[in-house]
């Protein structure tokens, strides 16, 4: 009998997987599937307040919430925000985490983004790929025997070229636990978001009232800035895989590119590793 299948996604930052895949990350879980998700750096800038270290030792706190929240393993690597450089050091890391994760599929950015820190996950992903399987690197921890799929998450960049999705996933029934593990990273979504968008004072003091507002007016700028929800902007795709009347009626959806780096997205995986 077959295992069931692993999802992992990469970030570069705690909450980056929630937001571009935490609807598939939720129906994994759903499904009795094993769900890691990692983060390459600590998270450490994103504040108008906290020092770094405040801010770090917070965001992992969020994170572990999460793995509460939405039932995976979250991993935050010891690299500060802001920092993150291609190295030849942070390459072996993640092969090597990659390795003992053992993934079928690992969704992370596309290499062209606004933030370095993105870029260079992107760039640490696909270097790290094919190695994955050669056993002369990283000879310390076992080397897989096939490569997994490597996927891209969505965003908003047109050039060098733009995001061209090969899956389109309806996860409109999950939305509300993709929203409870956001409602974890209190920092981002509450504090540091907010001051970015000039409306620091429009988020309400208590906790249900946060949720409440996290659902409705923050909704918008979340999307407008990480492409968080892609169901209008894919709804042709969407018509596609589920029928004209289905697809049309999708309220949620996340999209994934396939990288040309891992194993080919066949018909058998595409059933076995987007089960929504």
């Amino acid at each position: 009998m077959e295992e069931s299948p692993t999802l992992l996604v990469v970030g570069a930052h705690p909450d980056d997987c929630e937001i571009k895949a935490g609807g598939l990350a939720a129906a994994y879980v759903d499904a009795g599937y094993d769900v890691v998700f990692c983060s390459m750096t600590d998270g450490s800038a994103g504040h108008h307040e906290l020092s770094r270290s405040e801010l770090a030792e917070r965001r992992r706190r969020e994170t572990r919430a999460v793995e509460e929240t939405l039932g995976v393993e979250y991993e935050v690597f010891d690299v500060p925000d802001g920092e993150l450089e291609p190295t030849l050091e942070h390459r072996r890391q993640l092969i090597r985490f990659i390795r003992r994760v053992d993934p079928d599929l690992v969704l992370g950015p596309r290499p062209n983004d606004y933030h370095p820190d993105h870029r260079y996950t992107a760039r640490l992903l696909q270097d790290a790929a094919y190695s994955l399987i050669v056993p002369n690197i990283c000879p310390d921890v076992d080397p897989l025997p096939s490569n997994p799929v490597f996927g891209f998450v969505a965003d908003h960049f047109s050039k060098p070229a733009p995001f061209e999705p090969d899956v389109v996933v309806d996860v409109s029934e999950y939305v509300e636990e993709k929203l409870d593990a956001l409602h974890c990273h209190e920092s981002q979504v509450y504090e540091w978001l907010p001051y970015t968008f000039g409306e620091l004072e429009a988020v309400p003091e208590g906790d249900a009232e946060r949720r409440e507002w996290l659902a409705s007016e923050a909704l918008g700028h979340l999307q407008e800035n990480t492409e968080l929800n892609v169901a209008d902007r894919f709804r042709p795709e969407l018509r596609e895989r589920y029928g004209e009347s289905a697809g049309e009626a999708v309220e949620h959806a996340e999209a994934v590119e396939i990288s040309e780096y891992g194993a080919p997205l066949t018909a058998e995986r595409r059933e076995r590793l987007f089960p929504v």
